[in-house]
């Protein structure tokens, strides 16, 4: 049981790699300033770095600061199941969702079935950051854009202009993809924590899967991150990675699952308004949203009526 729990929890790891590499990759390779291999192998390599780094904060509220009583094996394997096929199915019609909902919404559907007691302070505390993370970096974003742009117009020579954001938008990309390593693999190995297994080990085993995640399967999010919202050009994709960045690390280090998602998507909004709200895709956005609402409900539900499946099975021999 516990050699198909590391399983399942690298299964959980790369599938958080494949849809998320759109928040990393998404705005640079939209905005045609960078290739998307030299991308991908990049934040491979950051989103190691940010997990064996920072990840253990969220790695301890997602493993026991959700639920009152550490889930038993069983409902820990259910959990993160459920959190990595409703993501497996999100990334194969290429929508963005939170990967950080999908795996608490598992962990109190899973904890709710088996009998178990949730943290419902710890919840809300997360579900509030849910919200107020899509309008923080969009008016983060929103103002970095400015700010930028008052700064690079006193560049008189358009060839500075465009070098120095090249280097921007790389830097930037990367310091998403640490953020990423940072919370979200608190997201993939976290309920493993009930396995007294190190945390740096679990911190390699999810950044690996990340990355793993991200060289083999996350090209199809990427597309709408970084084209279907609204046009980005390399000013834009600066602003809004580094604002989504910001957001996100700041949450990994008080320990909160927040959503990489919803802060680059909000991000992504941020910039396209500098142009006006007509250049936003409101259609694209409401698909999105729908899909955040849908996420923890139908990870929870699915968690909650797994378990009690499983223990409707009688036991071999």
């Amino acid at each position: 049981m516990i050699g198909f729990l590391i399983l399942v929890g690298f299964y959980v790891g790369w599938n958080i790699g494949a849809n998320d590499t759109a928040n990393c990759i998404g705005t640079p390779v939209g905005s045609g300033l960078i290739s998307y291999k030299k991308m991908v192998y990049l934040v491979a390599i950051f989103v190691v770095l940010g997990a064996l780094l920072q990840s253990h904060n969220v790695m301890k509220t997602i493993g026991k600061g959700v639920v009152t009583n550490p889930l038993n094996l069983m409902a820990v394997l259910t959990a993160m199941l459920s959190a990595g096929l409703f993501v497996t199915l999100a990334t194969f019609f290429k929508v963005p969702v939170s990967t950080s909902q999908a795996i608490v919404g598992g962990v109190v559907g899973a904890a709710l079935s088996m009998g178990n007691g949730v943290n419902i302070s710890q919840v809300a505390t997360i579900g509030q950051v849910w919200v107020v993370s899509p309008p923080l970096t969009a008016l983060m974003s929103f103002l970095l854009y400015h700010m930028l742009a008052f700064f690079l117009k006193r560049v008189r020579r358009v060839a500075l202009w465009d070098k120095i954001l090249s280097y921007l938008v790389i830097i930037s990309g990367a310091y998403v993809a640490f953020s990423l390593g940072a919370n979200d693999v608190g997201n993939s190995v976290g309920p493993l924590t009930v396995l007294g297994i190190d945390k740096i080990w679990l911190a390699l085993l999810g950044g690996v899967s990340l990355s793993i995640g991200v060289i083999t399967y996350g090209r199809r999010v990427t597309e709408t991150v970084g084209k279907g919202i609204t046009s980005l050009g390399p000013l834009s994709a600066v602003s809004a990675q580094t604002s989504a960045a910001v957001a996100v690390h700041f949450f990994s280090i008080i320990g909160i699952p927040v959503s990489t998602s919803q802060a680059i998507v909000g991000a992504v909004i941020g910039v396209g308004l500098v142009k006006g709200v007509q250049t936003v895709s409101i259609g694209k956005i409401s698909e999105i949203v729908l899909g955040w609402v849908a996420t923890p409900t139908a990870a929870g539900l699915f968690a909650f009526g797994l378990y009690k499946i499983i223990h409707l099975i009688p036991p071999i021999g």
